[in-house]
């Protein structure tokens, strides 16, 4: 048996205490001094979650092309640059990029990600090809091939994905998404949907189609907030993401408004698929949200969002947590079998 001891991060807060573990199961979790040596001090934290990310245009990395800070040029389905490539590039190559961000998400503590996968039943297939003896935890919102409705491929999306994961509703013609959304609640799935990313969008027809979550909301206003916010929906922000096309979370209307956000990286050909990164980014950004604040939105805020086990430190349950230096708040270890 081995130990973890410092302070450890609770839906409380914050406790003085240490975690005893064996192989890939947490014995306990206490209170107080840690009894043995620890093999490491620190701050304890569960593994992290990163509610948003493309895993699938990881290989666009290795191309080393210049990529145009325009968000549909870049991005927007069906014919963006991101788009074509993947559409042009062979499988094994795609296969080989998810594997890479896998290894660099589990390298940072990342246990869980939260993946929008293009390419229709073929890019789950794909995506089951990478996550092959992998230990890490995929939340999977499939998409559609084309931006039309057809129920037997959404049927088969959904047979093996976690829910339905879309556009903006500026990319598709808004019934299509009715049909789709209809399809996902009867067969009591999650939907998630980018929102006011580019431009603002009615926050009213996007809260009919009763997201889980919304992604981005760059453009929302204080009013469109308030609404997200009395409708229990969370907000997904992916700062540097953002920070390529010229853009930003509104923090200050985050803040004002009391919204629920997790937090994601979004195109991994853009950046490291790190959320402690993503972390460190915000707070030289803006001196709104406390580290305290920004370790629980993504672990325990962002597992309880997306209906993932958020007594993750709990005794008797699978080892996931990952252990920081206080000052750096960089890993020092990470236990995730």
């Amino acid at each position: 048996m081995e130990f973890a001891s410092g302070e450890i991060l609770t839906i409380d807060g914050f406790q003085k205490g240490y975690i005893s573990f064996e192989k890939n199961k947490i014995i306990t979790t206490e209170k107080g001094t840690c009894p043995k040596k620890p093999v490491v001090k620190g701050l304890i934290v569960p593994g992290f979650v990163n509610a948003h990310i493309h895993i699938g245009d990881s290989f666009i990395k290795k191309k080393h092309a210049k990529l145009p800070r325009n968000i549909e040029t870049l991005v927007g389905p069906p014919n963006g640059l991101k788009h074509r490539l993947l559409s042009s590039t062979s499988n094994e190559e795609i296969v080989n990029g998810m594997i890479d961000s896998i290894y660099e998400m589990k390298k940072s503590g990342v246990s869980i990600f939260c993946d929008f996968r293009e390419g229709g039943i073929d890019g789950l297939n794909l995506l089951n090809l990478a996550l092959k003896n992998q230990n890490i935890s995929p939340i999977i919102f499939s998409r559609p091939n084309n931006l039309k409705y057809n129920s037997k491929e959404i049927n088969n999306l959904l047979n093996f994905s976690n829910g339905i994961g879309l556009s903006s509703i500026s990319d598709w013609e808004y019934p299509e998404i009715v049909k789709i959304v209809k399809h996902v609640k009867k067969k009591n799935k999650m939907f998630g949907l980018h929102a006011s990313e580019r431009v603002r969008e009615d926050i009213d027809i996007i809260l009919d189609l009763k997201p889980d979550f919304l992604v981005h909301m760059i453009k929302a206003t204080e009013s469109d907030f308030i609404k997200v916010k009395e409708n229990n929906i969370s907000v997904i922000i992916c700062p540097r993401s953002n920070y390529f096309f010229g853009i930003q979370p509104n923090y200050k209307l985050i803040k004002k408004t009391d919204t629920t956000f997790l937090i994601g990286t979004d195109n991994s050909m853009l950046n490291n698929p790190s959320i402690l990164d993503e972390i460190f980014f915000i707070k030289q950004k803006t001196n709104l949200f406390s580290m305290h604040e920004l370790l629980h939105t993504s672990t325990y805020i962002a597992r309880k969002a997306l209906n993932q086990e958020c007594g993750i430190l709990d005794s008797n349950l699978k080892a996931d947590f990952v252990v920081l230096d206080k000052k750096t708040f960089k890993p020092l270890f990470i236990l995730n079998k």
